[in-house]
């Protein structure tokens, strides 16, 4: 089967041929046969007879891309100028920027954003540190963390390959929650040393947003800094990943006629989003969860393969103790929740599960079983990619969650924001919407966020957790300088 071609590896070629009848035509033709799927083509210059155009061409790997490349190298006429692949020129400099919201137009601006205006600040800060989170940039930024040990897809790559992933992430913060994000990579694996260094960057951010740092060590640094740190901490591949699976899993349930507390539900995976989505599923209530690893199903009393994460599990899970493989675990289940690997799934395998069964693959860019293959033998399911109905993707969580703890300076975040966030990104999907194709709304409804925001921001004034900051921070009294 050949690959799909996709925006991942388009290349922008711009070339330069007489303006006569047949040329455009012949050098379409030629990329075309090179397997390339033509996009945008725009008229860069038009004098004496010649034309430069450039030319969009999306490809399905770097070596099409270099097959479409020389196809127009070898289409007579064509004069090729440039070649440049779109996906590394969007990298170039990096991907995010710093920008001053203060004018610096005069010595009375410089006076006041910097020497000798800075010091009343500074003086009203130290007198009361509650004072950092509405005078710096504490009150609309996050930290994005990495150590680069289990990057999306690419495992073990290290603090410098996994930059490109955080700027990313930041990006995406602000697009779609309006936060601040900075990433930042750290040059360790060692998990006291991680610690170590987000504690002492702590006081520059309003939360922080760990990110790709392998299993088990992510349980120990989220928890570790969850009890000492006195600001949000939110590892999202763990829980950013669970609350939109509770979102599709709400509004799949909905279809199905099921009731949360009769279910029984299979994961396939005891790594990071594994054991948070296992948690998030019992909180919302599931009859029972079957958690299953490479050695088959965790349960009380297993002694291989085990951590102080599936430790839990054992505890947790499991009501029957259940032992055996991932397909043993399958019969009679109401729904699978894959985060583990590729192709581990073939369709006559879910024909022992219960009738109506809920199919989550969301490995990536592979899911356990792919969408055509599921299909006789599902009535729901999701995935983790973009090119098939129902994506799973964090972005419908982490950007508004974390504009709703920075609204109300919140000191933690907790499993009921998430499962509340979890719920507020189902009633994103209105009941005349709702069909076994559309369970979980597109990442780009610019609802979502504002929706988790209030009801994120809700759980923490409800528990307590929100910091009362001044009202109004401009008014010498409230200042106390």
């Amino acid at each position: 089967m050949a690959k799909s071609t996709t925006p991942c590896y388009r290349v922008a070629i711009t070339c330069k041929y007489k303006n006569e009848p047949g040329r455009l035509a012949a050098l379409t033709q030629a990329l075309a046969k090179a397997g390339g799927s033509l996009g945008e083509i725009k008229t860069i210059q038009l004098n004496r007879g010649f034309i430069t155009r450039e030319i969009q061409v999306d490809c399905s790997s770097l070596e099409q891309e270099k097959d479409v490349v020389a196809a127009v190298r070898s289409t007579e006429g064509i004069e090729l100028l440039s070649a440049c692949d779109s996906t590394f020129a969007m990298h170039l400099g990096g991907k995010i920027e710093i920008k001053s919201k203060s004018p610096l137009e005069t010595r009375d601006d410089l006076s006041m954003a910097y020497t000798p205006g800075v010091a009343r600040v500074c003086n009203a800060i130290a007198a009361d540190p509650i004072r950092s989170f509405g005078l710096t940039i504490r009150r609309n930024m996050v930290a994005v963390v990495s150590d680069g040990s289990a990057v999306l897809g690419l495992g073990n790559i290290g603090a410098l390959g996994a930059m490109p992933v955080m700027e990313g992430k930041a990006i995406l913060f602000k697009e779609f929650g309006g936060v601040d994000a900075f990433p930042i990579c750290l040059d360790t694996q060692d998990t006291e040393e991680i610690i170590k260094a987000v504690k002492q960057l702590a006081p520059t951010f309003g939360g922080i947003n760990l990110e790709d740092i392998s299993a088990p060590r992510c349980f120990e640094i989220e928890d570790r800094l969850r009890r000492e740190l006195d600001i949000p901490v939110f590892h999202d591949d763990q829980h950013g990943t669970a609350a939109v699976v509770l979102a599709a899993l709400i509004n799949a349930v909905k279809i199905v006629g099921k009731n949360l507390k009769d279910m029984k539900a299979v994961v396939s995976g005891a790594g990071a989003a594994g054991v948070a989505c296992t948690k998030a599923l019992l909180a919302l209530g599931m009859g029972d969860v079957i958690v299953c690893d490479t050695k088959g199903a965790i349960y009380k009393g297993r002694s291989a393969g085990m951590n102080p994460a599936k430790e839990w599990l054992a505890e947790n899970t499991n009501k029957e103790r259940l032992e055996g493989s991932l397909l043993q675990a399958l019969a009679g289940a109401d729904m699978i929740l894959g985060v583990s690997g590729p192709g581990l799934l073939k369709g006559r395998d879910l024909t022992v599960m219960a009738k109506d069964p809920i199919v989550f693959a969301l490995s990536n860019p592979v899911p356990e079983i792919m969408p055509e293959e599921a299909a006789p033998y599902v009535r729901v399911m999701a995935t983790g990619r973009s090119d098939y109905p129902n994506q799973i993707n964090n972005v419908l969580c982490f950007p508004g969650l974390f504009r709703g703890l920075l609204d109300c300076s919140s000191k933690k975040v907790t499993e009921e924001m998430v499962v509340a966030a979890a719920r507020a990104i189902a009633s994103n999907v209105r009941e005349d919407e709702l069909c076994e194709d559309f369970i979980i709304p597109s990442v780009f409804n610019r609802d979502v966020a504002p929706s988790v925001a209030s009801a994120v921001r809700s759980i923490a004034e409800k528990s307590g957790l929100a910091r009362v900051i001044p009202s109004d921070l401009c008014n010498p009294e409230t200042l106390n300088v």
